[in-house]
């Protein structure tokens, strides 16, 4: 069965390259736009108070395939795929090329150049500009932000440690389906960590634990080491050592460092067993 989560299939519609596979009243080719917000909820139902299920970074791009008359767009992420409606005033149709990406935890976009203005917005790690060119200091986007020239990178840039890039959310709050330094979930942080450095990375822990390099035997398991992902039913943490891992969780409702065999035994105390630990080299 199809996972709903990456299908843009409702009754009412669907893409149109699913046709003859599912039932829909209508197909579609969809429309493609760009997220214009620092972040855009990515919600099960068009509704306010529906589930967050992630979050749509400034830059990313997104098929849509419906809008509803209350201001709600459906439709299917480019990045990981993820399906569900998004606020139609955070979308935009496509501008300038996105060339740069955010690589600090978090920065300001000024209307001019002086960091004495008072900044207009708030871009997160991972969040994608278009950047035209440089004046002094500053990297100046299409829409006339400016942003500091050293917290932006081009598209292609990698961090050359993923678990490096994870750690610069410790103390950032819990947040179901959170994406940014605001508020960010376990498996937000994988996903956000590992993209930093050039991995293309699903957006669930179900969907990392089925996706992302291989399972450990029992005894290696017994010697992680920094990388590792660390699986439970509903949870991921990363290995920074041998002694202590790093994840976000509703324990601590935080990104914590924790010390690895205590947080074993926490989890394990509440009900759930360690999975499985994936290697990704």
């Amino acid at each position: 069965m199809d996972d709903p989560r990456l299908t843009p299939a409702r009754p009412e519609v669907a893409a149109r390259h699913l046709e003859g596979r599912i039932d829909a009243a209508r197909f579609t080719d969809g429309e493609e736009y760009e997220v214009v917000e620092a972040a855009a909820p990515l919600q099960r139902e068009p509704a306010p108070d529906a589930m967050l299920q992630t979050q749509a970074l400034r830059g990313e791009r997104v098929a849509i395939y419906d809008h509803n008359a209350e201001g709600w767009a459906w439709g299917q992420l480019n990045g990981d795929g993820y399906v569900g409606w998004l606020p139609d005033r955070a979308l935009a149709r496509p501008g300038a090329a996105r060339t740069h990406k955010v690589v600090t935890l978090r920065t300001f976009a000024f209307p001019g150049p002086s960091i004495k203005l008072p900044p207009v917005a708030t871009f997160s790690l991972g969040s994608r500009l278009a950047v035209q060119r440089h004046d002094g200091c500053f990297a100046v986007t299409d829409d006339r932000l400016y942003i500091p020239a050293n917290h932006v990178a081009p598209l292609d840039h990698a961090a050359a440690d993923f678990v490096t890039v994870a750690e610069m959310f410790v103390g950032t709050p819990y947040l179901w389906g959170g994406k940014t330094s605001l508020g960010i979930d376990c498996s937000g942080l994988v996903q956000v960590a590992l993209n930093a450095s050039g991995i293309a990375c699903p957006r669930d822990s179900d969907m990392q634990e089925a996706a992302m390099g291989r399972a450990l035997s029992p005894q290696e398991a017994q010697q992680p080491r920094r990388g590792d992902l660390m699986f439970w039913k509903g949870h991921v943490a990363i290995v920074r050592d041998e002694a202590t891992l790093l994840h976000a969780n509703a324990h601590h409702m935080a990104t914590a460092i924790e010390g690895l065999h205590s947080a074993v035994a926490r989890i394990k105390s509440a009900g759930s067993a360690v999975s499985c630990v994936k290697r990704l080299d």
